[in-house]
C-alpha cells in the first residue's frame, strides 16, 4: 500500500508539473504541443459560410462603405456578437472601402472554432498618426482558432505614405515605430489567407507569442524605399508556416527574431526588399533562442540581400540553430549568401565587443542565381564563438556583371560539397 500511495503522489506531482508549465506557457502567450487543427484541411473551403453558420455583417452594426466615416466602433460591435456567438460564426466586410483607426479583435471567444473573419472590400489606415497609441493598426490576441480570409480581394491599405516621413529610425536606434498593418498576438491555430496588404505604415503582418499560424496567398506591397515594411516577422512563437506569398517592400520580405521556432518558409517571392532574414538578433537583455528555421523554393529579385542571419556586436548570450536554406534562386541579388555578426545599421552601436550569439547547424543547399556584388558569399562570424557546422552544399552563384564571384569565411567553420561557384574560402 505504501508504494502504491508513493506513485499515486508522484503521478499527481507529474501532472500538476505539466499543468504549472502550460500554465506559464499560456501566461507568455505560446501554448506549446496543441493540436494543428488545419493540418490535411482545405483552407479555401473557409471562403465560403457552412449550414447553421452565422454571419454577422459589419453594415448591420453601422459600418458605411464609404472610406470617410471612421467605423472602428462599428467594427469591434459586430466582431464582439462573432466572437461571443456560441455556434459557428464569421465576421463579415462586404465590398467597399471603409475607414478605420486603431482596433482590437480580442478573444478568448465562446462556442465553435475557428472564428472567421472574411474581408471582401479595402480597410483603410487612419492617417491621423495620434490615432495609434500602439505600434499596430488591427491586431487579433487571445484567440484559439482563428481564419482571416481575404478570398483574394480583402485588402488592408495602411496607407503609410501619409506618415513615414515621421520614421527616424535610420538616425535612432530608440525610435518608435509605426505601426504595423496586422497583428497576430497570444493567437493559437490561426490562418491568415489570400489577403492584401499595402503601404503599411510599419511591419505589414506581425506575427507574435503564437503557436500554429498558417499564412497563405498573401500579397504583400510597398515601395522599395519605405522604411522599416518589413513584410512579415515572426518572434515569440512556435510553428509557423509562410507558403505561396509575394513580398514587395522596403526592409525584410521575412524577418524572424528571438523566440522563433519551427518556422518554415516555402514558394515566397521576395522583392524589392533587404530579403529573408534570421535577425537581427542580439539586441535585447535575455533574448530566447531561434530555432528550426526551414527556407525553401524561395525566389528573390533585385533585393539588397538573400538569405541573411544578422547580430549585433557586443551582445548577451544567446544561440540560433538548425537552420536550412535550400532550392532558392537568386536574380541580381546583393549579398546572396550572408552572416554578418557585426550587423551596425547605420553604424550607431556603441559596444564594438564581438556578438555572443551562438550560431550552428547552418545549411545552404542548391541555391542559385545572380548576384550583382562580387561577393556571393559572404560568412562573417563572431570571434568569440564562430559559427559551427555550416554546409554549403551545390551552390552557383554567377555575377550578374562580367567576372567572377568569391566567397568570404571569417571565424566559421565550413563544409563544402556538390558544385561550388564561388569556389570554397581558402
Amino acid at each position: 500500500m505504501a508504494i502504491a500511495g508513493k506513485a499515486c503522489t508522484l503521478a499527481i506531482l507529474i501532472i500538476l508539473c505539466f499543468a504549472l508549465a502550460y500554465c506559464e506557457a499560456y501566461a507568455k502567450g505560446v501554448v506549446r504541443g496543441v493540436p494543428d487543427t488545419f493540418r490535411g484541411s482545405n483552407l479555401a473551403r473557409h471562403d465560403v459560410p457552412t449550414p447553421g453558420e452565422k454571419v454577422f455583417n459589419v453594415l448591420q452594426f453601422g459600418a458605411k462603405p464609404d472610406g470617410r466615416k471612421d467605423n472602428t466602433q462599428a467594427f469591434i460591435k459586430a466582431w464582439r456578437a462573432a466572437c461571443d456567438f456560441k455556434g459557428p460564426s464569421r465576421l463579415l466586410i462586404p465590398a467597399g472601402s471603409f475607414l478605420l483607426s486603431q482596433v482590437t479583435f480580442g478573444g478568448p471567444c465562446g462556442g465553435t472554432t475557428p472564428k472567421i473573419v472574411q474581408i471582401l472590400g479595402t480597410l483603410k489606415g487612419s492617417t491621423d498618426i495620434s490615432e495609434y497609441p500602439e505600434a499596430y493598426w488591427i491586431v487579433f490576441e487571445s484567440i484559439v482558432g482563428l481564419v482571416v480570409t481575404g478570398s483574394g480581394k480583402g485588402t488592408l491599405d495602411g496607407q503609410g505614405d501619409s506618415v513615414w516621413k515621421y520614421n527616424d529610425c535610420s538616425h535612432s536606434s530608440n525610435c518608435q515605430p509605426l505601426p504595423s498593418n496586422l497583428r497576430l498576438n497570444k493567437v493559437t491555430n490561426g490562418v491568415i489567407r489570400s489577403l492584401n496588404s499595402l503601404n503599411s505604415k510599419g511591419v505589414h503582418l506581425f506575427i507574435t507569442n503564437c503557436e500554429i499560424i498558417r499564412a497563405r496567398n498573401l500579397h504583400i506591397d510597398a515601395p522599395a524605399d519605405s522604411p522599416n515594411t518589413d513584410g512579415i516577422h515572426v518572434s515569440h512563437s512556435n510553428d509557423v508556416r509562410i507558403a505561396k506569398s509575394s513580398i514587395h517592400t522596403g526592409d525584410d520580405c521575412v524577418s524572424i527574431i528571438q523566440g522563433a521556432t519551427n518556422i518554415r518558409i516555402n514558394k515566397v517571392t521576395c522583392g524589392p526588399g533587404h530579403g529573408i532574414s534570421v535577425g537581427s538578433l542580439g539586441k535585447y537583455e535575455n533574448e530566447e533562442d531561434v530555432k528550426g528555421i526551414t527556407v525553401k523554393n524561395c525566389t528573390l529579385v533585385g533585393t539588397d540581400n538573400g538569405v541573411r542571419i544578422k547580430s549585433y556586436p557586443g551582445s548577451k548570450e544567446s544561440s540560433a540553430s538548425s537552420m536550412l536554406f535550400q532550392d532558392i534562386i537568386m536574380n541580381n541579388v546583393k549579398n546572396p549568401i550572408i552572416i554578418d555578426q557585426g550587423y551596425c545599421p547605420n553604424s550607431k552601436c556603441s559596444n564594438k565587443s564581438p556578438s555572443r550569439v551562438r550560431l550552428s547547424d547552418i545549411h545552404y543547399i542548391n541555391i542559385r542565381g545572380t548576384s550583382s556584388t562580387p561577393n556571393a558569399v559572404e560568412l562573417f562570424c563572431s570571434s568569440q564563438y564562430p559559427c559551427q557546422n555550416v554546409q554549403l552544399f551545390n551552390i552557383d552563384l554567377k555575377s550578374q556583371q562580367r567576372g567572377p564571384t568569391a566567397a568570404s569565411c571569417t571565424n566559421a567553420k565550413v563544409r563544402f560539397g556538390g558544385k561550388m561557384n564561388p569556389p570554397p574560402c581558402k
